[in-house]
């Protein structure tokens, strides 16, 4: 069998490479390869001492080829892309010249300010396919001189719903309690003080899913402190819950290079109020109705008499756009255009 090999700084966690790398390493089964997962953390097949985020001695050139070395595709998901381990990047890159590879790019450099100076990512090779997760990112590869595909993230749009009762049972939120959902890691772009303030204003109950990363602790454990409304600091392990459990979805961030919720969310018809980032245009484009943190008064009039037609709207086009069967037909377009299909 054709085998494929993932590899990442860490693979099968609940960070949104993770979750898209396991969705690709799902597709690509199901297109006919065999699959490994290499990384530098988490539970993986081959796990590479070096791969890690800030493990900035690197992986052995060795120890690395051989964990790629029976792979006749390699995927890489953003190691080669945003700068949390260069050491790791160029050898990487080395190792792959002149191997079939998919590059599939997250988070570009420039697209962060604290990582503007580093040029020498993303690495390009002749032998390689370039995939982004949005126009806007495509338009800058171009710039730069790379040919890319667009892929758009995917999502599951037929799982059954949630267990509402079960999971505010869980989080001890009561029927009469609006739950503010904030499903992301607690990092600075994603806008905490922002949500919290969203919160307080609609007399919510704001519940945050992620752990403090990129030494956000200290301020967030303030933040948490001094809101003005219950918090609840609790992750959940099935996505179709949160939705299920919440009255509103809040996603305020200052820069994504997609943003997963707010399309969960319309897959799973709750209102959201979504930050003002430049892929949130382009998604928007396709039709999505969601709320600014600004219209504070048209989201409590939503919330207290609910439109559902906006709803059906919005599910439809997540269904018809950003489901693992457009995802899955993209992939396969790219693998038969470059001659990689099994």
């Amino acid at each position: 069998m054709v085998r494929a090999a993932i590899v990442s700084f860490r693979l099968g966690l609940s960070d949104g490479v993770s979750v898209v790398a396991r969705l690709w390493q799902k597709m690509l089964a199901d297109i006919g390869f065999d699959i490994v997962t290499v990384a530098g953390e988490g539970p993986v097949d081959r796990l590479v001492p070096g791969l890690g985020i800030d493990q900035f001695d690197g992986p052995d050139p060795d120890l690395f080829t051989a964990a790629v070395s029976d792979a006749d595709l390699v995927v890489v998901e953003n190691l080669c892309t945003i700068p949390l381990n260069l050491p790791a990047a160029r050898t990487v890159a080395r190792v792959l010249a002149g191997h079939p590879a998919i590059l599939h790019h997250h988070d570009p450099p420039w697209q962060r300010e604290r990582f503007a100076a580093v040029t020498e990512l993303p690495p390009d090779d002749p032998s390689w396919r370039h995939v982004v997760i949005n126009r806007f990112t495509a338009e800058q590869f171009s710039q730069r001189g790379i040919e890319t595909t667009v892929i758009y993230n995917g999502f599951d749009t037929t799982s059954p719903e949630g267990d509402r009762a079960a999971m505010r049972a869980k989080l001890e939120v009561d029927d009469e309690t609006l739950l503010v959902a904030h499903p992301v890691r607690a990092i600075p772009r994603k806008n905490i003080p922002a949500a919290i303030a969203i919160t307080e204003e609609l007399n919510g109950a704001y519940w945050l899913m992620g752990q403090a990363e990129e030494g956000y602790d200290t301020t967030l454990e303030r933040l948490l402190a001094e809101a003005r409304c219950p918090v609840i600091h609790r992750p959940v392990a099935r996505t179709p819950d949160i939705y299920a459990a919440a009255d509103l979805v809040v996603f305020p961030s200052v820069w994504e290079g997609f943003g997963n919720p707010p399309v969960e969310a319309a897959i799973w018809r709750r209102p959201c109020v979504v930050g003002d980032y430049p892929v949130a245009h382009e998604l928007a484009e396709f039709g999505f109705q969601w709320f600014t943190p600004d219209q504070l008064v048209e989201i409590q009039a939503f919330l207290n008499c609910p439109d559902t037609d906006l709803l059906d709207q919005n599910q439809a086009i997540a269904q018809q756009h950003f489901s693992l069967e457009r995802v899955r037909s993209d992939l396969v377009a790219l693998l038969d255009d470059a001659g990689w299909l099994p």
